[in-house]
């Protein structure tokens, strides 16, 4: 009978210690101009030589909570289950809000502040466990005094600690209901003959616009390649563009320095001009307060 416990013992053991893959990815609105992103991949190796550490992005706009929310959606699914991901846009550091790691139903593990960070990967994934990350245990030691630089101090810190298996999920710290913090966006919906969305994020090198309106919502209405749509953006309710575009599979389907509608590479609607900047010809920004509107426009799209 103790054979048979000390097995099962081990068996959880293991799985909790090894459901983490020792890799670690990084994310924040920091830039590359001084040594903070260094510092805290400095940490993490300091916990764990072996880590494997990579990059989302040290771009994120400052303070644009919206945007890390949107590409920790749009990266961390094709990653390993048990990679260990660390955000942190936080306007708030220093404040009440709460330090967290989520688990998400995929295996996944997200540390960062609960701020609306967690707002579309929660929904993407599904939330199997919040748990508050106990500063008392998982933080750099010496760093108790300092309040501006959690990154380094605290989820850099805990990251490399869950990645490397030196502590199991359950030592993060107490487990919190299975909610996060949300930020109000217009979801893809059909209205009728329309289709209502959000414009989450541009093509940043390119200015094109993404939408998260999905092919399948599109192919529900029977809008396929070659019709034409009816496209009004707003900004916070107001109109900020109306126009008619061509829905076409590629760029190069429309003459150089004209607008078209496409499935980017998630498959979501998506608005561009051939070789020129949709965003900034019509001053168009992206966020929760950005949406969008399509129908199919009646006349021949040839």
């Amino acid at each position: 009978m103790k054979k048979y416990l000390s097995a099962i013992a081990i068996f959880f053991l293991f799985n909790s210690v090894f459901s983490q893959n020792k890799m670690i990815v990084f994310q924040t609105d920091f830039g590359l101009k001084d040594g903070a992103v260094s510092a805290m991949k400095g940490v993490a190796m300091t916990v764990d030589p072996s880590l494997q550490l990579f990059d989302i992005t040290h771009e994120i706009p400052a303070y644009n909570i919206w945007e890390a929310a949107y590409r920790l959606n749009q990266t961390v699914s094709y990653w390993p289950s048990g990679t260990v991901f660390v955000s942190v846009v936080d306007p708030g550091v220093g404040t009440n809000r709460k330090s967290v790691v989520l688990k998400t139903s995929a295996g996944h593990f997200i540390v960062t502040p609960d701020n609306g960070t967690l707002t579309l990967i929660a929904q993407s994934e599904g939330i199997d466990a919040v748990r508050e990350i106990d500063e008392t245990i998982n933080r750099r030691k010496g760093s108790e005094q300092s309040y501006t630089f959690h990154g380094r101090d605290v989820y850099a810190y805990t990251a490399a600690r869950l990645a490397s298996g030196a502590i199991m999920f359950e030592q993060v710290g107490k487990l919190l209901p299975q909610t996060v913090e949300q930020i109000q966006y217009q979801k893809a919906t059909t209205d009728g003959k329309k289709i209502k969305g959000n414009i989450p994020a541009h093509d940043v090198q390119y200015g094109n616009i993404w939408t998260n309106i999905p092919s399948e919502m599109m192919s529900r209405l029977d809008i396929k390649a070659g019709d034409l749509l009816n496209v009004i953006i707003y900004n916070k309710g107001k109109r900020a563009f109306i126009g008619v575009l061509p829905y076409r599979t590629t760029f190069g389907d429309v003459q150089e320095g004209k607008p078209l509608a496409y499935l980017n590479s998630l498959l979501q609607l998506s608005f561009a001009i051939n070789q020129n900047n949709f965003a900034e010809t019509f001053n168009i920004k992206s966020g929760s307060d950005w949406s969008v509107e399509i129908g199919l426009n009646k006349k021949a799209g040839k």
